[in-house]
């Protein structure tokens, strides 16, 4: 049986933009959840996630040794900060907008996921 999760639970994330490129690392919590993670989130399926954003490749990386994938993603910044009509969907907040990204892992790594914080007080 599989679980529907989106990978904000299974893993963090840092993110960064040079000129039209952004760059985006996932970094598993848990070695079953980056079996997952390299298992479900290719790099046709980031591109597809960010739509008409990315016009260019998108190229994946796989970091075993850190629990990490790192995505290269190519004409992805309306020409980069300066020329970008973006009011703020440059290379540091894409991180957070692939972690929407919803992803079907086995039922054993939903169980492990990280807790989310409590929204009451």
């Amino acid at each position: 049986m599989t679980t529907r999760l989106s990978l904000r639970d299974l893993c963090g994330t840092r993110s960064g933009d040079k000129g039209d490129i952004a760059d985006i690392a996932l970094f598993a919590y848990t070695h079953d959840a980056y079996e997952a993670i390299v298992a479900e989130v290719t790099a046709d399926r980031v591109k597809a996630h960010f739509g008409d954003m990315v016009r260019g490749d998108v190229t994946r990386y796989e970091v075993p040794n850190l629990l990490a994938l790192n995505f290269v993603l190519r004409d992805a910044l309306g020409g980069g900060g300066p020329r970008s009509l973006r009011s703020d969907n440059l290379g540091k907040t894409l991180g957070g907008a692939l972690l929407r990204l919803e992803i079907d892992v086995p039922d054993a790594v939903a169980a492990t996921r990280r807790p989310r914080p409590s929204t009451t007080a």
